[in-house]
């Protein structure tokens, strides 16, 4: 029997399913203007094995119940990294205070501003991004702070130093132009298969700060499908309807894999070279979907691991490739997330000392292209913070008489003057 590491089990399902991640208590301080220090490695330093282990628990935890909203929702095509949302959400909640805090802790499970959880995300970015034999695994997290706003330094270095996130500023008054660089870094993140996420009316004046996360993933099958061998077949929406799709075929020579099953399902693990990453697909025995949906949770999932065989199995599976975009306003919603939507009741005063700032737009985009080689996958979040707090506006509203003149700017020089009584005369 075949034992898999909680960790391993997790970074591959991330993988799969989409796409882990000490302390600075930032209490109220003087805000300052933004430090762009690199570095090079994320501070892992107060990680521990148990403390991984249950930042592990949360994302898988949060991964399954933001599933379960996706697909309570769509019939198609499902694909999402909770990885990039989980993370992106995390950046967002080390700023909350209050209710907004409570509700966001609810759902991600972490503790905020915690030396060992902020270490654990830490250990997990190095974990990600180290050097990788045979694949490759990158994610990036930058924020994007509107010029001459002010954030509190605590919060700035600490999405530095854990989060590795890269500093930016723009001006976001110049939406278009704000939104191709954000853009430009997420399609450079991904290797161009996430384009054009930020549409430039998700960005205004009010825009303060832009969170961003980007993963990417390209990884080829320790026993690869052999394209001679695919071939076309139907593929079972319905027990009534069909569609045509090429179907991989594994090698009858080669044709080890891991296994195990359920009354009601297959369970196969796919090994990617390198074998620190492995596809895991859970397929119903009859034509139901549902009844995986019903039975995937992070107990059974660990399992399904624990009990997989290595035994001799012929293995098909489509060849596949598609894109989605989620707007998670309402998702996360429907997850507990209220307060840090709603302007005037948010309250991420952690980020700049003041109650203005919530959630005005989070975004998620994905890719994943499955062939006889491996798979391609990448996604991208972004948590887009704006300000309900406009300034006081001073008005001249000539609805009166009024005199005016004109004059000449460099010698002060009267050059016409006059009296307005009716400007409609």
């Amino acid at each position: 029997m075949k034992k898999i590491g909680l960790l391993t089990i997790a970074i591959g399902c991330l993988v799969v399913v989409a796409g882990v991640f000490s302390i600075v208590n930032f209490l109220e301080q003087d805000p300052v203007k933004i430090s762009t220090t690199p570095v090079r490695l994320a501070d892992d330093s107060n990680a521990t094995a148990e403390s991984i282990s249950s930042l592990v628990d949360s994302l898988n935890d949060f991964s399954f119940s933001f599933y379960q909203q996706i697909e309570s929702r769509e019939e198609g095509n499902i694909f999402f990294s909770p990885y990039s949302i989980f993370v992106a959400l995390s950046m967002a909640y080390e700023g909350a205070k209050g209710n907004t805090a409570t509700e966001m802790q609810n759902i991600l499970n972490i503790l905020q501003n915690d030396s060992v959880s902020l270490g654990s995300f830490g250990r997990v970015y190095n974990l990600l991004n180290q050097n990788q034999d045979g694949y490759t695994i990158n994610t990036a997290n930058a924020f994007w702070a509107h010029q001459d706003y002010e954030f509190l330094q605590e919060y700035l270095s600490l999405l530095e130093n854990f989060y590795m996130a890269e500093a930016n500023e723009l001006d976001f008054s110049k939406n278009v132009e704000a939104s191709e660089i954000i853009n430009s870094w997420i399609e450079e993140q991904t290797h161009d298969k996430i384009k054009d996420m930020i549409q430039p009316d998700m960005l205004s004046d009010l825009t303060k700060l832009v969170l961003t996360n980007a993963i990417y993933f390209k990884g080829f099958w320790a026993n690869p499908f052999s394209p001679d061998d695919t071939y076309e077949t139907d593929f079972k929406l319905t027990l009534d309807e069909t569609v045509t799709v090429n179907m991989m075929k594994s090698d009858s020579e080669n044709s080890i894999s891991n296994y195990t099953e359920t009354d009601d399902l297959h369970i196969l693990e796919l090994p990617y070279v390198g074998n620190d990453l492995s596809m895991i697909i859970i397929l119903p025995k009859e034509n139901n979907i549902s009844v995986a949906e019903s039975a995937i949770n992070a107990e059974n999932l660990s399992d399904w691991m624990n009990d997989l065989n290595e035994i001799e199995i012929d293995v098909e599976i489509p060849k596949f490739k598609f894109e989605k975009k989620y707007s998670l306003n309402n998702l996360l919603k429907e997850m507990g997330i209220l307060d840090a939507f709603l302007p005037g009741i948010a309250n991420f005063s952690g980020m700049d000392g003041t109650k203005y700032l919530f959630i005005s737009e989070a975004l998620h985009q994905s890719y994943v292209e499955v062939n006889e080689e491996g798979t391609e996958a990448a996604a991208a979040t972004a948590i887009v913070m704006a300000t309900s707090y406009v300034p006081d506006q001073k008005e001249f509203i000539a609805d009166h008489p009024f005199i005016f003149l004109i004059q000449h700017k460099e010698t002060g020089a009267i050059l016409f003057m006059g009296r307005v009584m009716n400007p409609a005369e």
